[in-house]
Order: C-alpha cells, then sequence, then structure tokens
C-alpha cells in the first residue's frame, strides 16, 4: 500500500515516497511522512484528512489521542506541539542515520519546505486558550 493522503480543505492528494520524505498539502492542513516504511501523519484538524488507498478511494481515518482513547472525527481534536516536535525529532534522527556520502548530497525543495512547514506550524501552536506555547510547552 502507499502512503497517501488528501486534504478535504484544499483536495490536494499527496504521497510520501520515501522514509524520509515529509510532504504537505497546498494550504498546510495535512502531512505524511515515511513512505511505505512509517506511515506517518500530521493534521492541523484531523477532519481534513483522508487517506488514499491504492485504488484511490477515499478512506475516513480514526485518530487515537495523547491518552491513546479513539477520537472519531472529533473537531476538537488538535495537533499537539508535542505531535510536532515529534515529527521533528524524527526528521533529524532520519536524516543523522543517513550514510556519510549521503550527508554530502544537497537537498531538494520539496523537503526544504516540508521542515519549513513543519517549524511554521510549531512556532504557530496555540493552546486550547489561544495563548502561545513556549518551548517547555508552558502558556503565556
Amino acid at each position: 500500500m502507499r502512503n497517501r493522503a488528501k486534504c478535504k480543505l484544499c483536495d490536494s492528494v499527496i504521497e510520501s515516497v520515501t522514509e524520509l520524505d515529509h510532504i504537505s498539502c497546498k494550504c498546510g492542513e495535512i502531512m505524511i511522512y515515511g513512505g511505505q516504511e512509517k506511515f506517518g501523519c500530521a493534521a492541523n484538524d484531523f477532519v481534513n484528512f483522508l487517506r488514499v488507498d491504492d485504488s484511490d478511494n477515499e478512506v475516513e481515518v480514526k485518530v487515537k489521542g495523547s491518552e491513546a482513547k479513539e477520537v472519531e472525527g472529533d473537531p476538537g481534536y488538535r495537533v499537539t506541539r508535542k505531535d510536532l516536535l515529534y515529527a521533528l525529532d524524527e526528521m533529524i534522527n532520519n536524516i543523522q542515520a543517513l550514510p556519510n556520502h549521503v550527508m554530502l548530497n544537497s537537498i531538494n525543495h520539496y523537503d526544504f519546505c516540508s521542515l519549513l512547514i513543519l517549524l511554521q506550524s510549531i512556532f504557530r501552536m496555540r493552546d486550547q486558550e489561544g495563548s502561545l506555547e513556549d518551548i517547555n510547552g508552558n502558556s503565556s
């Protein structure tokens, strides 16, 4: 199965092909990563996230919250700062695990844009009350 998703807001269908891919839709609402090895995903609101199977069928997803309780289509569920920082940590770990000769290769603009979107999401993260969180998760 391919690692593909569709954004309900901008109708973009995105695909992560390799383990190091971090791909976002046009509007930045959803992201997938990990290729066929991990099937990782993130979204500002998972109500707008659809998986796309190999036959181009759109599949609704079930989201598990941080306490591992299922949140099916809950419009109140938001990706947390912790989720985004985890995705950034995974990106760093995957890059650091590359062989030395690959580390000397240039990156493409898709890779760079994915990183910038992830960083932008982290910096724009707001908690439930609308106040900004600091790096330790404390609200201001």
